[in-house]
């Protein structure tokens, strides 16, 4: 019986035999899956911002907010859709934001996320009471 080489030693313990073939087709794999990525993604006109932003977490979103009101179409697809379910969560969860950072935010912050909940309250209420798009839902029919 000849002597196990390098090549056809069992594994023994914490050492594990590696597929060579296997690697390769997973780094191939990869490969494609980042071409196909990078040929989907729609280009921007420049570098997105910065993490660490407030306003920009909180104008993001306001975007899918008003991409699930209908309002916006998906800038992924160039489609136009209303999930008033999906909306009204986004709401929610920019309204419970507002309240639990109150006190925590800059002006410009603070101004940011009252108009985006102000506003997105309201095109929700027209949108669920079925008001034209230039109707005021906060204003009374008599003023």
């Amino acid at each position: 019986m000849s002597e196990p080489t390098e090549e056809n030693k069992q594994p023994t313990g914490s050492h594990k035999r590696v597929d060579e073939d296997w690697k390769r087709q997973v780094e191939r794999e990869k490969q494609r899956e980042a071409a196909k990525g990078t040929q989907q993604r729609p280009t921007t006109a420049g570098p997105p911002p910065e993490a660490t932003s407030f306003t920009a977490f909180i104008t993001g979103l306001a975007m899918q907010a008003m991409m699930a009101l209908g309002e916006m179409a998906d800038p992924k697809t160039g489609l136009q859709r209303e999930n008033l379910g999906e909306a009204r969560y986004l709401i929610d969860m920019l309204a419970m934001l507002q309240d639990k950072t109150k006190g925590n935010l800059t002006e410009q912050e603070a101004a940011a996320i009252e108009e985006a909940v102000y506003s997105l309250r309201m095109t929700y209420v027209r949108k669920v009471s079925g008001e034209p798009k230039g109707a005021d839902p906060g204003r009374s029919k008599g003023t």
